[in-house]
């Protein structure tokens, strides 16, 4: 009874010392991959630390270090494509680096009144704070005041670059441009646009992409080139229905995300339009079953994987500098450029 109660406890640094026949603080230098020890020293500790399972203590060493190592994350709209897969790279890094997490998620987009979630996170002691929604309306206004108020880094994710605020995006406009021009040197020159909610940040980023494109190559981008969508494929089939009604000339489309386009196809296909021979199709947001569209869909890629674990690296980055070398939060604006994959629902030339 008394060898099966032992061999149910809980490996201690201390065992670990004493089968490697060297002191405590030896083992958490090991640990901690500190530089000041020898290298016989460190493997022989560490091949004790993989015979006998020991597995450092996560309260014991933030008590040690005064620091939780956890990270607050406020999100919303998990059962979005987009924002589930930028969470999924934020938990993938911080699980590597060491930190583990806390999340909230905001009842909605739009939400303005974040000082709640905030302060429940910051009674928790997280060293840092990752803001990983999208800017909508007026949800960010309190930013440039109220991030003054909050004394851990904290790192938005898709917001409209601002003085003074650490930031990390995709370049939204870029990729509209990107899909334009791609377009362009197929040969059509009648591209319209079907919008994501204007009310976003991203969506007016890649219409103004749309825009800056046509301008550049001197074709039209009135009013009537564009419709409103809402990122579901329903309403991307009803703008595109629109559009055919306000630009009957159009050739070509630029849509503002994957399920968008899925709705322009299945019309397209309805109404027996010819992709990509009578009408070019981009997308946007590069989602996996893009590629088995039909035809598949050329798309704007931006890896949300990256953007959370590039998040991550950088909120890390300056705790670990602000700890050892007390510097200041520093603050910047952090541009990942997109890529445009292409696809047969705009190889209008072969």
């Amino acid at each position: 009874m008394q060898n099966s109660l032992r061999a149910s406890q809980r490996v201690t640094i201390k065992d670990v010392a004493r089968a490697a026949g060297v002191s405590a603080q030896t083992v958490s230098r090991v640990i901690n991959d500190r530089p000041d020890v020898a290298e016989e020293t460190r493997q022989r500790v560490q091949e004790i630390i993989d015979r006998l399972g020991y597995q450092p203590s996560a309260l014991a060493r933030s008590l040690i270090q005064q620091r939780s190592f956890t990270l607050g994350v406020i999100t919303a709209g998990l059962k979005y494509i987009g924002p589930s897969r930028t969470l999924n790279g934020v938990i993938q890094r911080a699980e590597e680096l060491g930190y583990s997490l806390m999340l909230k998620e905001l009842p909605s987009f739009t939400t303005a009144e974040p000082q709640s979630l905030i302060h429940s996170l910051l009674a928790r002691h997280v060293d840092g704070m990752i803001w990983a929604t999208s800017e909508v309306g007026e949800n960010l206004s309190w930013v440039t005041e109220g991030l003054q108020d909050i004394p851990v880094p904290t790192i938005f994710l898709t917001i409209q670059p601002r003085p003074n605020v650490l930031s990390v995006s995709y370049d939204n406009l870029l990729g509209g441009q990107r899909a334009v021009q791609h377009l362009i040197d197929q040969g059509y020159r009648n591209i319209g646009h079907i919008t994501g909610p204007l009310d976003w940040w991203e969506a007016r980023q890649r219409k103004a992409g749309w825009e800056a494109a046509l301008q550049e190559a001197g074709l039209p981008a009135q009013s009537a080139c564009f419709a409103e969508g809402n990122w579901s494929s329903a309403s991307g089939e009803q703008a595109f229905r629109q559009l055919l009604e306000t630009y009957p000339e159009m050739d070509a489309v630029f849509v503002s995300n994957d399920q968008m386009a899925l709705g322009v196809l299945q019309s397209a296909a309805r109404i027996g339009k010819i992709i990509p021979q009578q009408l070019g199709v981009v997308g946007f947001d590069g989602i996996p079953e893009a590629r088995h569209y039909w035809p598949p869909l050329t798309t704007v890629f931006q890896d949300q994987n990256c953007l959370g674990s590039t998040a991550v690296e950088k909120i890390v980055e300056i705790i670990e500098r602000i700890r050892e070398e007390g510097e200041g939060i520093e603050t910047e604006t952090l541009i990942l450029a997109p890529e445009l994959i292409i696809r047969d629902s705009s190889l209008k030339k072969k």
